[in-house]
């Protein structure tokens, strides 16, 4: 009988897969890649046409081996590495690492772990992908060079163990970005005027909300304008102009892609996306459950398609119909397979492997945080096969003199979708039980106005989240690479992560500043966003990877090699200052460490007195005339306080000023270009003409 050898990635999938395959199968894991670029130097050969110099990679030998020697017993090898780009590069490497003979050696994949998706593959075997493995080498070879080039020159001008990255760069722009766009944001100011309406017979007061004029909609902007609308108003008569009922729905989600679901996780679950792709991969690969063994709950986590196959589409259809009514089922889904698909198309969106094991079913069998990822996929797919919600509208229209208020309602008529899952974007319908028994001719007395004063927020800082919708909807990365380059810039400190929120640290700033300066294009979203679309192109077989590599790297080196002559370096010398060690009296220094500044004592190693450095502003405090200083969170970001702090509290995330404002007599911050009073509602701004200097 002719012996199979199956080769994958991850020891978690040889149990899961062993079970569906005879006895005449052997399933082995490679344990990720087992060739790679050398870690001590570029590994690329630039005079010979960019020609890559793979090794086997430390620790890989003894696994090898055993693929070795089980290759040889085996009449056929299947290459059953992930269904994307990466897992064609690592069949590729194995291909070659194994030296199997190219009769020998096959390509499978599979978007899902169950028996039939397994068998179905070995059906449909192939030869490698090679457009999606140099696809893959391409975007290795680019995020080579970038690193290899740019990082000792980092490491050289500012610290040693910073790095610079294609995609993690850009991403840092994106951060400080942000951050200068709320730095320099000036809130302005503008009210609200709500106004309570008695209604015969109710206790309840109707609160209409302030709208504008008959023909147009009008903005409150000063408590002068409230005034005068308040005048305007006084003894008016308030009456229903129009009554509109209305009937409005709301589609059911999509599938998640792994941006969705790593968006999602973080709002609703408070998950990281590194935390939500651990845990996805071990719903795809298999966990343990009891009654049924090692079962492989989801499809696979990594793709960027909304697709279902007719299997997944006909499955979820009768177990909606069964469980929840005919009328929940949808018709007419957009999101359904594409014709010639087969169960090898790696395309597919996340979804369970099996409908009819709903969340309450494995919760006993799953951790906490595995169950809620779980639950949540599950409900999110169910979700998007079932039909809309509807609502039933009410809108109301009120007069009083010149001026119209508004007040709305809806409820829900069907809950369809909404039945299994809403999102955390969702906002419950407002109800509102006194529309019900109002008509053109209801009498409404005037009770009170409410009025309030706002100021406009800036834009909010970035979380996980929104950064990667903000990569995708840009065109940057690819869903394996959101995960990783948010774990990057947290990890080298150039990012700081406080509650959900991104903030640039100031190391993460002095690199951004080299990077744009230095290497535009390659902090440039679009050039970054075109090479993303050049490797698609490589990937469908319509440019060659190397030319990629040709038009890329001499503008790089060209950009190195000037940056390396023209760059003065930063912070070189410690710099000496007026805090005296209290250990043996010399003036303490200032040094650089991974977390930022500190102080230390010049007579290291004899002396190791360390102690906080902040750095000094020249600003007087605002509260008690001490020096201001600039201090850091204990994750890196930069904010002014008092040096007298904690027993003086003040402090801003905005550098203080040393004028007062002229309005209010109060602190005044710098804000971009302009400066402006601490106090919100003193709302004083003025250009900082010291700065234009």
């Amino acid at each position: 009988m002719a012996k199979y050898l199956v080769i994958v990635e991850s020891p978690a999938k040889v149990k899961t897969i062993k079970k569906f395959l005879g006895k005449n199968y052997e399933v082995e894991a490679s344990n990720g890649h087992v060739r790679d670029l050398p870690k001590s130097r570029m590994g690329i050969d630039i005079e010979n046409d960019y020609e890559p110099k793979y090794i086997t990679i430390r620790g890989k030998g003894d696994i090898l081996a055993k693929l070795r020697r089980q290759a040889k017993k085996a009449d056929k090898v299947y290459l059953a590495t992930d269904p994307d780009r990466e897992g064609e590069a690592i069949s590729w490497h194995l291909n070659a690492a194994l030296n199997l003979e190219e009769k020998k050696a096959s390509r499978i994949t599979f978007n899902e772990i169950t028996k039939n998706a397994v068998k179905e593959s070995l059906k449909h075997s192939r030869d490698i992908d090679m457009n999606l493995v140099d696809a893959q080498q391409a975007r290795r070879i680019l995020d080579r060079m970038v690193g290899y080039r740019i990082s000792p020159l980092l490491w050289s001008k500012v610290k040693r163990g910073l790095s610079a990255g294609r995609v993690q760069s850009v991403a840092l722009r994106i951060i400080c970005d942000r951050e200068e766009e709320i730095n320099a944001f000036i809130p302005k100011e503008y009210w609200t005027l709500e106004t309570n309406l008695k209604i015969p017979g109710e206790k309840k007061p109707l609160n209409a909300k302030f709208y504008g004029t008959k023909e147009k909609k009008l903005e409150i902007e000063s408590k002068e304008e409230m005034d005068r609308i308040l005048s305007d108003l006084e003894g008016k008569e308030y009456k229903i102009s129009e009554i509109k009922k209305g009937e409005r729905s709301k589609k059911p989600p999509l599938p998640f892609t792994t941006s969705t679901l790593q968006q999602e996780a973080s709002k609703a679950l408070n998950f990281s996306t590194s935390k939500t792709m651990r845990l996805a991969q071990q719903l795809y690969e298999g966990v343990e459950i009891k009654g049924s063994g090692t079962v492989a709950l989801i499809t696979y986590l990594r793709t960027d398609s909304v697709r279902v196959s007719e299997d997944a589409a006909k499955a979820s259809e009768e177990y909606i119909m069964h469980n929840y009514g005919e009328q929940y089922v949808a018709k007419n889904i957009d999101v359904s397979a594409k014709k010639g698909s087969n169960v090898q198309d790696a395309h597919e969106a996340i979804r369970p492997t099996d409908v009819s094991r709903n969340p309450v079913i494995v919760k006993d069998s799953l951790p906490r945080d595995l169950f809620r990822l779980y639950q949540l996929i599950w409900q999110r797919f169910m979700a998007s096969r079932m039909t809309a919600a509807k609502y039933e509208t009410t809108s109301v229209k009120i007069t009083a003199g010149d001026y119209l208020f508004t007040v709305a309602a809806s409820k829900i008529t069907f809950d369809g979708f909404m039945s299994v899952y809403t999102d955390s974007d969702t906002k419950k319908p407002e109800s509102n039980v006194l529309l019900r028994s109002l008509s053109k001719d209801t009498k409404l007395e005037f009770d009170e106005h409410l009025t309030e004063q706002h100021f406009t927020k800036p834009p909010a800082h970035f979380t996980e989240a929104s950064l990667v919708k903000a990569l995708e909807e840009l065109g940057i990365g690819r869903p394996s690479t959101y995960a990783p380059t948010i774990t990057t810039i947290i990890a080298r400190r150039y990012v700081a992560k406080e509650n959900k929120n991104l903030y640039s640290t100031e190391l993460g700033e002095v690199v951004n500043d080299i990077m744009k300066k230095e290497f535009a294009s390659i902090v440039d979203e679009n050039f970054t966003a075109n090479v993303e679309m050049l490797l698609d192109m490589v990937a469908e077989g319509k440019v060659n990877w190397k030319t990629v590599i040709r038009n890329f790297y001499p503008d790089l080196d060209e950009a190195v090699n000037k940056a390396e002559a023209e760059l003065e370096k930063i912070e070189i010398k410690d710099e000496v200052s007026d805090v005296i060690c209290e250990n043996c009296g010399r003036n303490m220094v200032i040094k650089y460490g991974p977390h930022g500044k500190f102080l230390a004592c010049p007579g290291f190693p004899d002396c190791r007195n360390t102690k906080p450095y902040y750095e000094k502003t020249g600003v007087p405090c605002p509260k008690c005339a001490a020096e201001i200083v600039i201090k850091k969170t204990k994750k890196g970001r930069k904010f002014y306080a008092c040096e007298k702090g904690p027993d003086c509290d003040f402090m801003s995330w905005q550098k203080p000023s040393k004028e007062k404002c002229p309005n209010c007599g109060g602190a005044m911050v710098e804000k971009g270009s302009k400066l402006a009073c601490l106090d919100e509602k003193c709302g004083f701004v003025r250009e900082n003409t010291d700065k234009q200097e």
